[in-house]
């Protein structure tokens, strides 16, 4: 076991990687949750969104659909390691239930409380990423 002072410090997350099949899907979709385009790399298959309060997403824009439509970390029988889905912190559950109605964007289901008081919703993506908004409590 290290000790404390020989562990490395993470700040913050930089940045989400996301890889899409559609780039103006992806960016249609997460316009909605309050990202904006910024710029193409120029010499690479990324493209990057950011919101207001400077989270960013880096879109990879080098995806094919090999699974019929199907995330393959949530949808199929074998359970891959891997990512499963990104939390974004929300202030509130009832307006972002209202800007994903706005926007066209379904929920996976109900809203979920969980036993600290948090509550969450989950949609997903054009290419069926999994994306946790929570409000915390």
């Amino acid at each position: 076991v290290r000790e404390e002072h020989d562990m490395l410090e993470i700040k913050a997350v930089d940045h989400i990687g996301i890889r899409v099949t559609d780039v103006e899907a992806a960016l249609a979709f997460y316009r909605v949750l309050g990202f904006e385009f910024k710029y193409k790399v120029t010499d690479d298959h990324v493209t990057i969104v950011e919101n207001r309060n400077g989270v960013c997403i880096n879109f990879i824009t080098n995806g094919n659909d090999a699974n019929d439509g199907k995330n393959v970390l949530m949808d199929m029988d074998a359970k891959y390691p891997g990512y499963t889905h990104v939390a974004l912190n929300i202030s509130s559950i009832e307006e972002a239930m209202k800007a994903l109605e706005e926007g066209g964007i379904p929920l996976s289901g109900e809203p979920v409380e969980f036993g600290s008081g948090n509550r969450s919703i989950f949609v997903r993506d054009p290419d069926q990423t999994v994306i946790e908004l929570r409000e915390r409590r």
